[in-house]
């Protein structure tokens, strides 16, 4: 596979590790190894091309490859390179990417914003305000919960879920072209959870997956848990670079390709039908299942193509939740699968989380039932447009400009003035109590330093322009 340039920082070798140009040379590729980027078997860059990315001698190389060989990280195979040696090591998360002390990454950007306090400005999370969500929905539908019978309060769910629930999801995803009967929708707790119960089902090991590059960061964060190999693939305002797409999956074999539907994360970009159509023949001569992530569906203003219509959920599994238009807090996602494959899903469902959750399902059921929550959902897609072009000049102001204006949705993809790192930009930014999310962590092949990901709904603190003001010190402002 072709392998991504591995980057010397100087705050990404581990505390107390010597600091010569072999050792940050081994600390590379050991960290490669332990985040799953190279797996057991895999040839590692050739010593000239690993040479010329890290800008070192080829001895220097050399000697470091020998020194691995040594200690059985991995082994030479005469004629045909360095390869990955061993099996794998368990699992440790806190080595799929840089520590929070060390480095910018997925779960950094995830943790800060977590864990954040109420003073905190977070235009880089990826969710609403509070105030910008159907509370008073969600009280009246505690109220009819609390009046439930026992069983709804107490007991565990059906492994498929409640039933007038995945009806309820059948009739919305029909409204979007969708064919999927309620016996083809599985709840989850999660979107995320929905993607993990189709990796168990679909992956081992060692398989290739084609992501966006630009993606959202937990995919890749998912994928490497399931020590998947990432495979990269560009993506355009308009769907992934079709070109780019047919030679990876000529040169990988891919068995799934997971994206967003609707509006994409993090660039808010749009799939095009003929770019839809071009995909789904690529992979039905491939034979690759296509994972299609709408969670940011209901703040569409006019349908987009969805690979599922398309397809008729043949190669193509559509997951979603609510947690981003209704609340986080209720955790429910859903899957909608092919037929056949349902018991399989569901058999993994009770191994990993048993039943349902009853009272989250039924939570979000009431809302759903409610009149209000299509006006809801109606007033996000007016406010959410009108955030859209007020933090889009304001960030033009300051000489950060989108890749593109999306036509609806959360996120503007911008590009940093020139010379801008987003990760240091990010880290000045923390220290203003502001969370920020920085280009390279949407990024497998770490192409995407000088672009950042704003959440419009969470950018429109005064706080924010100030810092970006004061650190980017006038590099550009607006363009005439």
């Amino acid at each position: 596979m072709p392998q991504t340039p591995l980057q010397l920082h100087a705050d990404s070798a581990p505390a107390l590790q010597p600091t010569t140009r072999i050792a940050e040379v081994m600390n590379a590729i050991r960290a490669r190894i332990a985040a799953r980027s190279l797996t057991p078997g895999e040839k590692l860059p050739s010593i000239r091309s690993l040479a010329a990315s890290m800008r070192l001698s080829t001895s220097t190389v050399v000697e470091a490859y020998e020194r691995l060989s040594a200690e059985g990280v991995i082994r030479s195979r005469p004629g045909s390179g360095f390869f990955v040696a061993g099996t794998l090591a368990p699992l440790s998360m806190a080595e799929i990417g840089p520590r929070l002390d060390r480095a910018v990454d997925p779960f950094w950007v995830s943790r800060q914003s977590l864990e954040a306090d109420d003073a905190t400005l977070k235009p880089g999370c990826g969710w609403l305000p509070p105030d910008w969500l159907p509370q008073e929905a969600l009280r009246r539908s505690l109220r009819t919960l609390a009046r439930a019978g026992e069983a709804a309060l107490t007991d565990y769910g059906s492994p498929l879920g409640l039933p007038a629930l995945r009806q309820l999801l059948a009739r919305r995803m029909a409204e979007r072209g969708v064919e999927a009967g309620a016996d083809q929708i599985v709840l989850t707790e999660s979107g995320t959870q929905a993607i993990d119960l189709v990796c168990r089902f679909l992956i081992e090991p060692g398989d290739a997956v084609l992501v966006d590059d630009p993606c959202y960061f937990n995919f890749l964060a998912l994928l490497r848990a399931h020590r998947a190999r990432i495979i990269a693939v560009p993506h355009t305002p308009t769907g992934p670079d079709v070109e780019r797409f047919a030679a990876a999956l000529a040169e990988h074999s891919p068995r799934l390709y997971i994206t967003n539907a609707a509006i994409h994360n993090p660039t808010g970009a749009t799939l095009s039908p003929v770019t839809a159509h071009r995909v789904l023949k690529l992979a039905d001569e491939a034979r690759l299942t296509i994972v299609e992530d709408e969670v940011f569906a209901d703040f569409e203003t006019a349908a987009a193509p969805r690979l599922a219509a398309f397809d008729g959920l043949q190669r193509v599994v559509q997951v979603g939740s609510f947690s981003k238009t209704l609340s986080a807090a209720a955790r429910v996602g859903y899957v909608a699968v092919r037929r056949d494959w349902v018991e399989g899903l569901v058999d993994l469902k009770i191994a990993t989380s048993l039943g349902s959750g009853q009272v989250s399902s039924g939570l979000v059921l009431n809302v759903l039932r409610d009149g209000s929550y299509r006006k809801h959902v109606e007033g996000l897609q007016v406010r959410l447009a009108r955030a859209m072009i007020e933090v889009g000049s304001r960030l033009e102001e300051v000489g950060i400009r989108p890749w593109l204006q999306p036509q609806a949705g959360l996120f503007l993809w911008c590009r940093l003035p020139e010379g801008v790192d987003a990760a240091a930009l990010s880290r000045a930014a923390l220290a203003r109590d502001i969370v920020l999310a920085p280009g390279n962590v949407f990024s497998p092949s770490q192409s995407a330093d000088g672009f950042m990901r704003f959440n419009v709904a969470q950018s429109q603190d005064d706080r924010l322009f100030d810092f970006l003001r004061h650190a980017l010190g006038g590099r550009g402002g607006r363009r005439r």
